[in-house]
């Protein structure tokens, strides 16, 4: 019962978390292209990378915690449902370049900051 209450208590953390970066986002860079998504996504996936090193490969906190941050705040955090509708929406409304870049970027990106998280981990 534990670990279901940080994995929630993490979930509402990462939600906010969430939607407090990609409204930052949209303000400053307008909402043509989701960029809010594609940042929340990338900087999630470099945490994710990084923080996997150090609760998970190195156990250095108990499991309640690692749920915590690794399934609740960082799995709120990240939007691949998000993703997936914006992909969609830009396909039907024709904007078929901005769709085929937003895919692009997204998995790119994240793979990229997954990895780089994992190598920073990894270095310290």
């Amino acid at each position: 019962m534990s670990q279901l209450l940080f994995i929630a208590t993490g979930g509402a953390l990462g939600a906010l978390l969430r939607f407090w970066v990609s409204t930052s986002v949209y303000s400053l860079l307008g909402r043509g292209f989701p960029f809010g998504t594609l940042m929340v996504n990338t900087v999630g996936s470099l945490f994710m990378g990084f923080l996997f090193v150090f609760l998970v490969e190195r156990s250095l906190i108990a499991l309640e915690w690692r749920s915590g941050a690794l399934i609740g705040l960082l799995g709120a955090f990240t939007t691949f449902s998000t993703f997936s509708m914006e992909t969609l929406s830009l396909i039907e409304d024709g904007a078929l370049l901005k769709a085929g870049l937003n895919i692009f970027l997204s998995v790119s990106l994240c793979l990229l900051a997954t990895w780089l998280g994992v190598q920073m981990g990894r270095q310290l």
